[in-house]
């Protein structure tokens, strides 16, 4: 795809979410009493914003397994992060009563970070550990007393190159105070679809993969660096050579 197709591609995708987003605000301000209801607002847009803006990019995405995915079976859902995209497959993909985690950054994005901070959803200060942490606890109360799902990125950061980067605790902590299983969500060829630092767009076949719930009952603190490998392995096990650790 050529540089000002990219271009006017892109220019699209931020038309599509910006509209989309405008039609949600309104409703967004009506719930604001009501944390859990703009949640479930936000995740029925973020169907259609995550199919319109991959729709824009040109790539096609399959989805298998998706007998794992239930609005009725509260998780936690891990997806490797390899493109800015991840956010709209996972808001996409991820059932409803979902509440995402974010890096802080994120709120500066056009249109999406306001729109997910009026939802309702989390941001986290990465560089202060703590206030991160006490953000991730209050959150798993949260979703203990509602029955919510959590979508995480358990590295932690974007892969330049595709390649599964190692786990952060964040997601084993968040286990241990949920109690929720885990399911992977793999995801491959996005990296391909829209190179870090560029403004080129290449259209690709996206393959997004949800494995059987990993449960996390009987799980222990000090077994924290175990329980890191035990969520690595599908990954390590599901993706391409190409997307393997370097």
């Amino acid at each position: 795809m050529s540089r000002l197709q990219s271009l006017a591609r892109i220019a699209l995708g931020l038309a599509c979410t910006g509209v989309l987003v405008a039609l949600m605000t309104p409703v967004l301000l009506l719930l604001f009493p009501w944390r859990v209801a703009r949640i479930r607002v936000t995740n029925a847009f973020g169907t259609a914003i995550g199919r319109a803006v991959m729709w824009c990019a040109g790539s096609r995405v399959t989805v298998e397994g998706s007998e794992h995915v239930s609005a009725d079976r509260p998780a936690i859902y891990a997806c490797n992060h390899t493109s800015i995209l991840d956010a709209f497959t996972t808001i996409w993909l991820t059932p409803a009563g979902t509440v995402g985690v974010a890096k802080k950054q994120v709120l500066y994005y056009p249109f999406y970070g306001q729109a997910w901070w009026l939802a309702g959803h989390v941001f986290v200060d990465r560089e202060r550990t703590g206030r991160a942490k006490r953000a991730l606890e209050r959150t798993a109360t949260f979703l203990r007393e509602r029955g919510l799902h959590l979508c995480i990125l358990p590295e932690g950061t974007r892969s330049d190159s595709g390649r599964l980067l190692p786990f952060k605790k964040g997601i084993v902590h968040m286990a241990l105070a949920t109690g929720l299983p885990v399911v992977p969500m793999v995801t491959i060829g996005l990296q391909n679809a829209w190179k870090r630092s560029s403004l080129t767009l290449n259209p690709s076949n996206v393959r997004v993969i949800f494995l059987p719930p990993i449960s996390t009952q009987g799980w222990s603190e000090d077994r924290i660096d175990e329980h890191i490998q035990t969520l690595r392995a599908p990954f390590l096990s599901t993706l391409p050579p190409e997307q393997q650790p370097a």
